[in-house]
C-alpha cells in the first residue's frame, strides 16, 4: 500500500523507509515568468528589455553586460577597500571551520581583478522557504559562468545574511510536509543577534516531523549543529550555510560589522544632513507609481539605529534626530560624532541596504527574487547620486518540483506543466473546453447580439428622447441574459467532466500548496530526506542562470 506524502508539494511513494533513492532530475519543461503570473509586470518588461524600463537599470544581465560591469566596477572599487573587505572577512570567519575554496576566495578578493556575485537572504529559522537554496544556487552558477566568459578575472560567490532585519515574525516559522513549525518568542532588535537559547522545542518538532532514515539524521544533526549549539542567529545561519554550500567557495558576509560600517559613514552622514535618497528616487517612484506598482517607499531619513535589543528609525522632529520609539536623541553635532565613533549603530533600510552592500563589495551582480528586484529598480538614480556603479539585476531560478507519477497523471488528462500555474478556477475552465466538444463561449452571440443594438441606437435622434433609455435597458438584460446562459452551460460541463475537474484540481493542489509557489510554501528537508546531498549537485548541473524561465524538474 502506497504512503502519500508531501515533498514539497509532490506525492512521493515512500513504501519503504529508503536510505538512499538514485536522483536524476529530468528536465519536464521551462514556463516563460510571463506566462505563470507569479512575476510582477515590471519584472516582466525588465526581463524582456522593455524600453520603457531601461532607465531603471545600467547593464542588462548578459555576457555583454557583464563585459561592461566589469571595467566600470573596476575602475570604482579601491585597493584600500579591498583589503578592509579582506581583513573583516579574515575576522568574521576567524571561529568557522572554513574550507579551502573559500579561504582562497576571500584571499582572491584581494586583487584587483576578484569581482563579487551576491545574493542576500532573511535568516529563516531552519532556511524556511526552498527558494533559498535557488538563490545560492543561482549566485554560484552565475560565478562559474562568467569564469568561463572572462578567465582572466575571478569571480566569488557572497552570500549576504540580513542580520540587521528586525521583522521577526517574517522568519520565525518553516513549512515541512503541510505542518508549520515555529519559533513562538517575542524578538526586538536585529534578529542577528537574537538567542537561540529557546529554540530547542523548535528542533525537537522539526525532528519529529521528519522522521528518521540516513539523510533524516544527519539534517537533524546539522540543524542541531547549526541552531541549539551555536549562540545567535547570525552564528546559526552561518554555520548552517558554510556547511551546505562551503565547499563551492561561497563566502558569507555579515553586514553588522564595525569595520564595513566605517565605509559607509560618508554615505549615513550625507543621508542625515540632506535627505538624499527620498530625492534622487522622487522622479522614478513618480513614474513607477504611474506605470507599475511601487515596491517600497522611502522615509526622510533611511536608516535605523541599533543595539542589542533596538532597531528603530531615525528621524528628525523638532532640529533634534531622534531615535523612534525611544528617549535617544542627538543635536546634529552629537549624532555626526555617535556616527564616526560607533557606525555599527547605524543600519540601513531597505533603500540603503543595497547601497552599503556595493560600498563594501567590488560587486557586479545581485541576485534575487521578483519582489527584491522591483525595489532594486527604485534605486538607480541614488546610486547615481552615491558615485557607486548600479550593479546587473540578475532574477533568481525559480523551480517546481514534480514526479513521474504525477506527470503520467497530467499527460492522461491532457493538460501541461505551465496550465498548472493558472488560477484554480480558469485552470478547470480550460480543462473542460479543451476537452469538450461543445463551443463553450457564446461571443460570437454577443457580438451579434451588440451588433442589432447599434442598428437601433441612430433611432434615438429621430424620436423620442425615452426611446434611448428603454434601448440601453433592453440592451443590458439581453446581455445579462446571454451571459447567464453562458455560465450554465459552462457549469453543465464541469459537471459533466466533473472527475476530470477533480483530478487536475488535485494535481495543481500538490504541486502548488496553500495555491501558492511550492517554492515559497516549502523546506527542502523532506526532499533532504529521500535525496540527501544530490540535490545540491542536481541543482548545480540543471539551473542556467542565464535561463529567465520557471523549471519543472521531475523527480
Amino acid at each position: 500500500m502506497f504512503i502519500l506524502a508531501f515533498v514539497l508539494g509532490c506525492v512521493v511513494d515512500t513504501t519503504e523507509a529508503k536510505d538512499n533513492f538514485e536522483l536524476r532530475f529530468m528536465l519536464k519543461n521551462r514556463v516563460p515568468y510571463k506566462e505563470t503570473g507569479y512575476f510582477s509586470k515590471l519584472i516582466c518588461d525588465y526581463i524582456d528589455k522593455n524600453e520603457n524600463v531601461s532607465h531603471l537599470y545600467g547593464n542588462f544581465p548578459d555576457i555583454e553586460g557583464f563585459r561592461k560591469q566589469i571595467i566600470e566596477k573596476g575602475n570604482q572599487f579601491s585597493d584600500n577597500a579591498r583589503i578592509m573587505l579582506f581583513e573583516t572577512l579574515k575576522g568574521q570567519y576567524k571561529e568557522v571551520n572554513i574550507s579551502e575554496e573559500t579561504t582562497q576566495n576571500i584571499s582572491l578578493l584581494k586583487k584587483s581583478n576578484t569581482y563579487t556575485i551576491t545574493t542576500g537572504h532573511q535568516l529563516n529559522v531552519f532556511t524556511g522557504p526552498m527558494y533559498f537554496l535557488y538563490k545560492i544556487v543561482s549566485t554560484i552558477n552565475l560565478a562559474k559562468k562568467l569564469k568561463e566568459n572572462f578567465p582572466e578575472e575571478n569571480f566569488v560567490p557572497v552570500y549576504w545574511m540580513a542580520t540587521e532585519d528586525h521583522d521577526f515574525e517574517e522568519i520565525n516559522h518553516l513549512f515541512l510536509e503541510n505542518k508549520k513549525v515555529a519559533w513562538e518568542v517575542e524578538s526586538s532588535g536585529p534578529v542577528g543577534r537574537k538567542s537561540t537559547q529557546t529554540i530547542e522545542t523548535v528542533f525537537e518538532e522539526f525532528s519529529s516531523i521528519i522522521g528518521n532514515n540516513k539523510n533524516a539524521d544527519k539534517l537533524k544533526s546539522l540543524f542541531k549543529k547549526s541552531y541549539v549549539e551555536q549562540k545567535t542567529l547570525t552564528e546559526a545561519t552561518k554555520y548552517l550555510v558554510n556547511e551546505l554550500f562551503g565547499e563551492t567557495g561561497l563566502v558569507i558576509v555579515d553586514g553588522d560589522d564595525k569595520k564595513l560600517k566605517s565605509l559607509l559613514i560618508p554615505y549615513v552622514k550625507k543621508e542625515l544632513l540632506e535627505s538624499y535618497a527620498v530625492k534622487s528616487i522622487q522622479e522614478t517612484n513618480t513614474f513607477l507609481e504611474k506605470h507599475y506598482r511601487l515596491q517600497v517607499t522611502p522615509r526622510e531619513i533611511n536608516f535605523f539605529y541599533i543595539e542589542d535589543t533596538v532597531r528603530e528609525r531615525i528621524v528628525f522632529e523638532d532640529g533634534l534626530y531622534k531615535v523612534n520609539n525611544t528617549e535617544i536623541a542627538f543635536t546634529k553635532e552629537e549624532i555626526l560624532t555617535e556616527l564616526n565613533k560607533n557606525p555599527e549603530k547605524f543600519s540601513p533600510n531597505v533603500i540603503m541596504r543595497p547601497l552599503y552592500q556595493e560600498v563594501v563589495l567590488p560587486n557586479l551582480s545581485y541576485i534575487g527574487g521578483g519582489g527584491e528586484l522591483a525595489y532594486w529598480l527604485q534605486l538607480k538614480e541614488l546610486f547615481n547620486s552615491s558615485n557607486i556603479p548600479f550593479p546587473i539585476l540578475m532574477l533568481r531560478n525559480s523551480v517546481l518540483f514534480t514526479t513521474e507519477k504525477l506527470s503520467k497523471k497530467l499527460e492522461k488528462i491532457g493538460a501541461g506543466y505551465p496550465d498548472l500555474f493558472l488560477k484554480q478556477d480558469i485552470l478547470c475552465k480550460k480543462t473542460v473546453k479543451d476537452c469538450s466538444t461543445l463551443e463553450l463561449s457564446f461571443q460570437d452571440q454577443k457580438n451579434k447580439l451588440k451588433a442589432i443594438f447599434d442598428e437601433l441606437k441612430p433611432l434615438i435622434e429621430q424620436t423620442d428622447v425615452t426611446f434611448k433609455g428603454a434601448l440601453e435597458a433592453q440592451e443590458k438584460k439581453q446581455m445579462k441574459g446571454i451571459k447567464n446562459l453562458e455560465h450554465r452551460l459552462q457549469r453543465a460541463e464541469q459537471r459533466k467532466h466533473a472527475d476530470l475537474v477533480t483530478r487536475i484540481k488535485a494535481i495543481q493542489d500538490a504541486l502548488f500548496p496553500r495555491k501558492g509557489l511550492q517554492e515559497r510554501n516549502q523546506n527542502f528537508a523532506t526532499l533532504y530526506k529521500f535525496y540527501g546531498e544530490e540535490i545540491f549537485s542536481e541543482l548545480f548541473e540543471n539551473l542556467d542562470p542565464f535561463d529567465f524561465r520557471f523549471y519543472v524538474l521531475e523527480l
